[in-house]
């Protein structure tokens, strides 16, 4: 009995050693919003993510109140405060799995589809975001370029600025990851 357990508590260690996770390592997350009368752009180096190769799952996360740029202060004031109401709902995330066989031991560029809960504002919609994935030198290079709706995530624009923010917002992302 006593081997049995030395046995399967080894076993469980090495399965957890075999697994592949690779941890975020640095990134840019960029948003534009081309209204009619204004065009506002922001980014964020703050995400953080890991992708866990052998299930092919994943999961990031991005602080709202971290993005930067603007036209002004003022307007990132408002976009934290009015729209993304930033203190109660701190993060967008986006975890799930990525649908395709990709080979992360080979250096190479795979097209994915990264299906999940994208959350934004409190806000969970079912998403298929497709990525290129490059493999070199053991890291990870993941980059997508997707829109978000406004009104599947309760984003709600007054009528006085309706003109000066877009109801579909460009998302950029560009990470690397590295093997833990």
């Amino acid at each position: 009995m006593r081997f049995f357990i030395v046995a399967l508590f080894s076993i469980t260690q090495m399965v957890a050693i075999a697994q592949q996770r690779y941890k975020l390592s640095q990134g840019k997350v960029y948003f534009k919003s081309d209204a009619p009368l204004e065009l506002i752009e922001a980014e964020s180096t703050e995400i953080k993510g890991i992708i866990d190769t052998d299930s092919r799952s994943f999961a990031f996360s991005i602080p709202m109140n971290s993005f930067q740029g603007f036209n002004s202060a003022l307007q990132r004031e408002h976009f934290n405060e009015n729209y993304m109401e930033s203190e109660k709902f701190p993060n967008a995330t986006f975890s799930g799995k990525i649908i395709e066989q990709a080979d992360f031991t080979k250096d190479g560029e795979y097209t994915v589809r990264a299906k999940g809960k994208l959350a934004i504002h409190g806000i969970e919609q079912e998403r298929i975001i497709k990525s290129t994935v490059k493999v070199a030198n053991g890291k990870i290079m993941v980059a997508s370029r997707f829109t978000v709706l406004l009104k599947e995530h309760d984003i709600d624009i007054p009528r006085i600025v309706f003109q000066k923010i877009a109801e579909e917002i460009e998302v950029v992302i560009s990470v690397t990851l590295n093997k833990v």
